[in-house]
């Protein structure tokens, strides 16, 4: 059954044709007893005029309709009184209220299916009938037109209303995936400033541990054996964020116990200091204000500033570089002064899109700020070194 439900679907002029052969077959047998006495000759090019309305109305409804209504005056004009056939004038009336979106073809079918009864009852009165009982039968012979024509309106309303959900559901699935695109290049774009601050911080205490621990391996085997530790345990604390960060790419997998490290928060900044002046930097660190907990994302980009700032001192501030960190609890929000007494060299590197050439330095540092909202100075220092001066707040803008 529902194969033959698909083929119909399929072929829908096929079985059209097949209606108005079986209408054509029922006129042809009308007009073949004569039953009333109109001529033969007018008569046949009629029903053969409208089978082809039925049997092409999907194909062609606009220009069915205007052979209907031909047709129709013919009959008119000809006196080829009403038949088997006429009943073609109704299917096209539907046809057209239904699929046409030409606002003329429609309100002709509605003329036509209103006049039509009329217009055959004063051509072919009945004498036996009076006057209230033509009117009577003509409404009534009105009705199926006029239903004929509100069905299919009705079917053409609907079927547009669908076509709108339709679309409109397209439209918002294009939309939820250029919002996930969006999302997903965020993503990408943390994670890579992200990894830039690891190895970049890193890899710089790394080296320069290294660099010392060939220096004094001689004459200090205590000093070079510490340097190593040192080297060790950043390797370990860079592997483990690392992982953390890329465990963000491995959708479905499950993470491993221990992998991965929590982000790093304000109170870890003490901690990246000492661990800078175990490198060799001097550094001063001070809190101003009361310390408080804070939203993770300032807290993850007060810590991200401060590391990329004291890992472009240790690199380009010069020998005997020194640094101050000042970090100020504002009641509505967090205030970072990361400054240097180096060469000023920085400054260039800064604004030639970061240290590593990628663009991750100041421009990371921007970006991190303003996601939470916030605002970002930084610049040479008047007399050498440079200054990175940041406001947090505790609301985004």
């Amino acid at each position: 059954m529902q194969r033959l439900y698909d083929f119909l679907r399929r072929n829908p002029t096929g079985v059209d044709s097949f209606w108005a052969v079986v209408l054509l077959a029922f006129s042809v047998l009308e007009v073949a007893n004569n039953r009333f006495e109109e001529p033969v000759w007018a008569a046949l090019p009629v029903i053969v005029g409208l089978s082809l309305v039925v049997a092409l109305r999907r194909r062609m409804p606009e220009k069915m309709l205007v052979l209907a209504a031909v047709i129709g005056l013919a009959q008119l004009l000809l006196d080829v009184r009403v038949n088997p056939g006429d009943f073609a004038m109704m299917v096209i009336i539907y046809t057209v209220a239904a699929q046409s979106t030409s606002r003329w073809a429609s309100r002709l079918a509605l003329i036509g299916g209103l006049t039509a009864a009329t217009l055959s009852m004063i051509r072919w009165p009945e004498p036996q009938v009076s006057t209230l009982g033509r009117i009577f039968f003509t409404v009534i012979l009105t009705v199926p037109f006029a239903l004929a024509w509100t069905l299919g309106d009705s079917i053409r309303t609907r079927r547009a209303y669908f076509e709108q959900l339709e679309e409109r559901a397209s439209r918002l699935e294009k939309e939820r995936e250029a919002q996930s695109k969006v999302a997903v290049a965020a993503e990408r774009a943390r994670i890579a400033r992200e990894l830039h601050d690891v190895v970049a911080h890193n890899v710089s205490v790394m080296v320069v541990q290294a660099d010392g621990a060939a220096y004094v391996l001689d004459a200090a085997p205590d000093q070079a054996k510490q340097a190593l530790e040192t080297i060790s345990t950043t390797g370990r604390q860079a592997l483990a964020e690392m992982r953390r960060l890329l465990g963000v790419l491995r959708t479905g997998d499950a993470p491993e116990s221990g992998e991965y490290v929590p982000q790093p928060d304000v109170r870890q900044i003490e901690d990246l200091v000492e661990q800078v002046r175990k490198a060799g930097l001097t550094v001063d660190f001070k809190i101003e204000g009361t310390p408080r907990p804070l939203p993770s994302g300032v807290e993850l980009t007060a810590y991200r500033i401060v590391q990329e700032a004291l890992t472009n001192t240790r690199k380009h501030g010069g020998p005997e570089v020194g640094a101050s960190v000042r970090l100020v609890y504002f009641d509505d929000g967090l205030g970072l002064l990361v400054e240097d007494d180096g060469r000023g060299s920085a400054h260039e590197l800064y604004e030639d899109g970061g240290v590593d050439g990628q663009g991750h330095g100041l421009i990371g540092m921007r970006e991190r700020v303003g996601m939470v909202g916030g605002t970002l100075d930084a610049g040479p220092r008047p007399g050498g070194g440079f200054r990175i001066s940041a406001l947090l707040p505790l609301k985004p803008a």
